[in-house]
């Protein structure tokens, strides 16, 4: 079979398509190929480069640095280029690299003629030299000296003193961003957002810091690489190939200050382009319309024409060149000053005759409506407490304070709202519930609060104060003391912790009215995919969005939690078969979460200890019980329920002595009337009905009321 061969076009077409492939592989292989060309950096300080190689090398080193400067130039703000640390290094290398394998041609290749490196580094040295080697010299150091004593060193200065400008005002804006959050003005993710800006942006400067000392080796470098050139190549010349002194001179100092130049340049261009980020730091938007918009006044212009025309008309000074920019200068700032009087006259004409000028905008009266649901008041001498250098701040304790309470209760407590006021003393502070006061304290914000567990008097020097949430006994003490303090077992707790621990009991005692209608609704939205379908069975179907609303908040007001959703409309959907009271309800609901409440409240050793209520009782409270169906009510004579209230309170008492808390356990039928009562004096007393103690769990009776 005849093999027809193919035709020159389609072998094109054909060769143009596996090179695409070819590319669009290492595209998807990018960190392969930046790893090659890494070794190969290296390997070109070792192994010896052909001439024709180091050519296409140079014009790539001096491609990437114009790439580098024109990006520098057009970038909206630093952070947008924020490998330029990256950058710089591997542009740094790179020159050393051709620096070396230069150096090797030059002094192998040197008495061959000008190209023994290439026709790049020979190209570089005709046409700054023009036949003469002194002027090449010269110009090569004023090149290197102004690189490396004015814009290296100088862009080096801004970003250090950036860097340590950014570091000292992160503790600021992170103040301001947790104030935000705190407030509601942002919600998590924009203030995630702004941490990570803030943090890229130290770490940016602090890393401009660094690499802006590569810039300054590298010219350090290229002069001691130029000695190296110019002196080794003499003596090679002269002493291994038999070239006159002039001749050596001539040919070498060619060569080096080609050398020189062509890795100088791409130096000097990618260390100006270090010094338009670093400076670029306080502005936004492109290089060019920063300093257009800044520079651009009419007046600045006009003055400076001023200037410049009185120094053309004086004797001994040039007036072509001093007349051109003067002249220049004012033609610009004429037709400024035309546009900006274009632009008066149309916002004049544009305006509407004889009328007041526009009244400042009203608050719209629909924010005087609005309710913060938390809100913590700080005096003037607790705000450091937000930002606080030592501990924990009390910004990220709430920030831990909302995920505790989620994860112990099923409850999405609102964010707290934090400010200041100055109606309060110094170091108190007050929360409010729906703007009603919960609950105030003082503070010394500065020491540490300590309390003796044992109840014992405190014998350390400080001055004596109740906690704030459970008024108990305590003591204000200095920082010095605390070793003290924990040597002899005390509880110690800085200020911002106290802050939260009242605000974490003031939040349990108003779940219920911190659970609203549209909270219950997202409490139903945030159930997983799996258990959709029970929610659209039960809600509206069984019980609307409002029954359920009451049902959890009977349900928090007991402290019990109602993370367990899926229980909890299971245990719904079966009371709503047979009742529509919602007390009926919660107690059916209370009994499928037997396992979860007998967990909650068993001690170490894993029972939960009791205190039953006495058959006597129990017939009592179901005498007491007045009305029909699921209208009863109960009904007990004063003398007789001041005489319950006295024996539950004696009860208690004895058994707390020995450092027992039982739960107080009754009948199901009774449960919610006994704990109507007992709420009123012993509001933490914990009530349960028999039912809703698991048939695992183990039970130790301490009693009988």
């Amino acid at each position: 079979m005849a093999v027809v061969p193919m035709n020159p076009r389609l072998r094109a077409i054909s060769a143009m398509r596996l090179a695409g492939v070819t590319l669009r592989r290492a595209a998807r292989q990018g960190e392969i190929v930046l790893a090659v060309c890494v070794l190969a950096i290296f390997t070109g300080l070792l192994l010896p480069v052909p001439r024709i190689l180091l050519d296409l090398l140079l014009v790539i080193s001096l491609s990437i640095s114009l790439i580098v400067m024109m990006t520098v130039l057009f970038i909206q703000k630093p952070l947008e280029l924020n490998s330029f640390p990256t950058i710089l290094l591997l542009s740094t290398l790179l020159r050393l690299a051709l620096n070396v394998a230069s150096t090797r041609l030059i002094l192998t290749n040197g008495h061959s003629g000008t190209d023994a490196a290439g026709h790049v580094i020979q190209a570089f040295g005709h046409l700054v030299m023009q036949g003469n080697f002194i002027i090449g010299i010269v110009i090569f150091a004023i090149l290197v000296i102004v690189n490396f004593v004015v814009v290296t060193k100088g862009s080096s200065r801004i970003a250090e003193v950036a860097a340590r400008f950014t570091l000292d005002a992160m503790p600021g804006k992170q103040m301001s961003i947790d104030s935000d959050l705190a407030a509601g003005h942002i919600d998590e993710a924009e203030a995630k957002k702004k941490r990570k800006e803030l943090e890229d942006e130290g770490q940016f400067f602090g890393a401009m810091d660094g690499a802006a000392k590569f810039v300054r080796g590298d010219a350090v470098a290229g002069l001691i690489i130029v000695f190296i050139n110019v002196l080794g190549g003499i003596l090679i010349g002269t002493l291994q190939h038999d070239m006159s002194f002039s001749d050596a001179t001539k040919t070498y100092t060619i060569l080096t200050v080609g050398d020189g130049l062509v890795t100088q340049i791409p130096a000097f261009i990618i260390s100006t382009a270090a010094g338009f980020i670093v400076t670029k730091s306080s502005s936004v938007g492109s290089t060019d319309k920063a300093l257009f918009k800044q520079l651009g006044g009419h007046m600045a212009l006009t003055m400076a024409a001023v200037v410049i025309g009185v120094l053309a008309i004086l004797p001994g000074m040039p007036m072509l060149p001093f007349s051109l920019i003067a002249i220049a200068l004012g033609g610009m700032a004429y037709l400024i000053w035309g546009e900006k009087q274009k632009q008066e006259q149309a916002a004049i004409a544009d305006a509407p005759l004889d009328e007041p000028p526009p009244a400042t905008p009203e608050e719209p009266i629909a924010t005087a409506l609005q309710i913060d649901q938390l809100r913590l008041e700080l005096g003037y001498g607790l705000l450091a407490l937000i930002n606080s250098p030592k501990g924990q701040r009390l910004t990220d304790q709430i920030r831990a304070l909302r995920r505790q309470i989620a994860s112990d209760l099923g409850f999405v407590m609102p964010p707290v709202r934090i400010q200041d006021n100055l109606q309060l003393a110094a170091n108190s502070y007050v929360v409010r519930v729906k703007e009603i006061e919960a609950g105030r304290g003082d503070l010394r914000p500065q020491m540490l609060l300590v309390m003796d567990p044992r109840g014992e008097p405190i014998s350390l020097p400080g001055e004596m104060t109740r906690e704030p949430t459970f008024g108990l006994p305590a003591m204000w003490i200095s920082e010095a003391h605390r070793e003290e303090a924990l040597f002899r077992g005390l509880t110690v707790v800085d200020p911002p912790t106290v802050i939260t621990t009242h605000l974490t009991e003031i939040i349990k005692e108003n779940m219920s009215d911190l659970l609203s209608y549209s909270e219950t609704q997202k409490l139903l939205n945030e159930i997983n995919k799996d258990h959709q379908k029970l929610v659209g069975d039960v809600v509206p179907g069984q019980i609307t969005v409002n029954g359920l609303q009451r049902v959890l908040q009977n349900l928090l007001n007991e402290r019990v939690s109602v993370r367990d959703m899926p229980t909890i409309l299971e245990g719904i959907s079966e009371a709503c078969n047979h009742t529509r009271s919602i007390s009926q309800i919660t107690e059916h609901v209370r009994q499928r979460l037997s396992r979860q409440i007998s967990e909650a409240y068993a001690v170490q050793g894993g029972f939960v200890p009791i205190l039953a209520l006495s058959p006597e009782w129990e017939q009592i409270f179901a005498e007491s019980l007045v009305g029909v169906g699921e209208d009863k009510q109960l009904s007990m004579p004063p003398t007789q329920l001041q005489r319950f209230i006295t024996a539950v309170r004696q009860s208690f008492d004895r058994i707390a002595t020995s450092g027992e808390s039982p739960v107080l356990l009754t009948s199901p039928s009774i449960r919610p009337y006994v704990r109507s009562v007992i709420e009123r004096f012993r509001p933490t007393t914990v009530v349960l009905s028999q039912a809703e103690i698991h048939p695992k769990a183990k039970i130790k009776t301490l009693g009988q009321i």
